[in-house]
């Protein structure tokens, strides 16, 4: 039986932050981006609350959020007690509030009213997932939590929240998305539903992204690659993931590559090996690219993948995005000691089950070995 859900209420435009005019008389903990305190952004937020509820703001967050300030959010939680947590910012910031509210809840022993999430980037998708991805610093892995209980009831996407997102991380964060995009289209339990968010996420990203990337204030572009975002947030949300995200983890664990951009320099890679190793990913990748409208649709299948994992590497140059760790800042030398440890954690990674082939450690040494250079 498959299984497909969206419990998370969204709504999407220029006004959709009075949505939160809805909430009176609570306890409010704003979990955001150290940088937003002060800023309009914040401002705007705060003016459809503050007045009518008691407001906190927790800021301390880190980028791959670490566990010692997951912790740290948790003692004002303790303090506060609050009804509602907002988690607004890029994909740490919501995935520490996740991560605040799941840890708070257990250890104060109740559950919150609501969870909203306000995404001030277009990337991670976490306003409508399960997943919170914590970093355990001490042993450089990844600590995801993974409970439906932790996926946000209200999405507010305003493009405007976007627009002053600088040129890096519109790259990156948009790049993330169009790795959940095609690997949620091939992974174990993708289905006719997944695949439909999965591919049209795809198609806007390939021609919007760069886009938003050289002209950032092109509202209509930000707001349907926001949109595309969310659409592949619900896609891997209930699809699954696959390698590109199991390896990329390890580059940010263990060479703090941001993930957008870590998942960006592994998703030509897998997707042409996936292809070459399963007939079922390569239609899937070749159709979604052919529906994009930028091959034919007589192409075959195999080229098409080719030129499919060639527009994402011509995408990443013309947005400036290194493509291997050499170019990120890495030593080779140093990068290639670590292979055993990037192939045990990719294994142990909760995303590696999803991709569509079972690839062997030889396999996921020889993904690793080409982002090296």
């Amino acid at each position: 039986m498959e299984e497909f859900k969206i419990p998370t209420k969204v709504f999407s435009g220029n006004d959709s932050l009075t949505w939160l005019q809805n909430i009176t008389n609570k306890k409010v903990l704003m979990v955001c981006d150290a940088f937003l305190p002060g800023t309009p952004t914040l401002d705007r937020i705060k003016k459809n609350i503050e007045g009518k509820n008691e407001v906190t703001i927790f800021s301390d967050v880190k980028p791959d959020p670490p566990l010692e300030n997951i912790m740290a959010g948790v003692k004002v939680f303790n303090k506060v007690q609050p009804n509602v947590v907002i988690g607004i910012g890029g994909g740490s910031a919501i995935d520490t509030g996740k991560a605040v509210r799941f840890f708070g809840e257990k250890l104060n022993k109740y559950t919150i009213d609501l969870f909203v999430a306000v995404p001030t980037t277009s990337g991670t998708g976490s306003e409508v997932t399960q997943h919170s991805v914590l970093t355990d610093t001490e042993h450089h892995k990844k600590a995801p939590i993974m409970e439906d209980n932790i996926i946000p009831d209200v999405a507010l996407l305003d493009p405007q929240l976007v627009m002053t997102a600088p040129k890096s991380v519109s790259a990156f964060s948009g790049l993330d998305v169009l790795t959940h995009s095609l690997e949620s289209l091939v992974a174990q339990d993708s289905n006719t539903i997944t695949d439909a968010l999965a591919e049209k996420a795809a198609s806007v990203i390939l021609h919007n992204l760069v886009e938003c990337y050289r002209h950032g204030d092109n509202e209509a572009a930000r707001k349907v690659v926001h949109e595309a975002s969310c659409a592949a947030g619900m896609a891997f949300a209930n699809a699954g993931l696959g390698i590109a995200h199991s390896i990329a983890h390890q580059l940010g664990a263990n060479f703090h590559v941001p993930h957008g951009l870590a998942c960006a320099m592994m998703l030509p890679h897998v997707v042409l090996y996936n292809a070459s190793k399963s007939e079922y990913a390569l239609h899937k990748y070749a159709e979604a690219f052919k529906k994009s409208g930028l091959v034919s649709n007589s192409m075959s299948d195999r080229i098409a993948v080719k030129r499919l994992a060639a527009q994402i590497q011509h995408m990443m140059i013309e947005m400036d995005c290194p493509q291997n760790l050499k170019a990120f800042g890495i030593d080779p030398a140093e990068a290639t000691k670590m292979i055993d440890v990037i192939v045990d954690g990719a294994k142990k990674d909760g995303t590696f089950p999803g991709n569509p082939v079972v690839p062997s450690d030889e396999d996921l040494a020889a993904l690793y070995k080409q982002v090296i250079k």
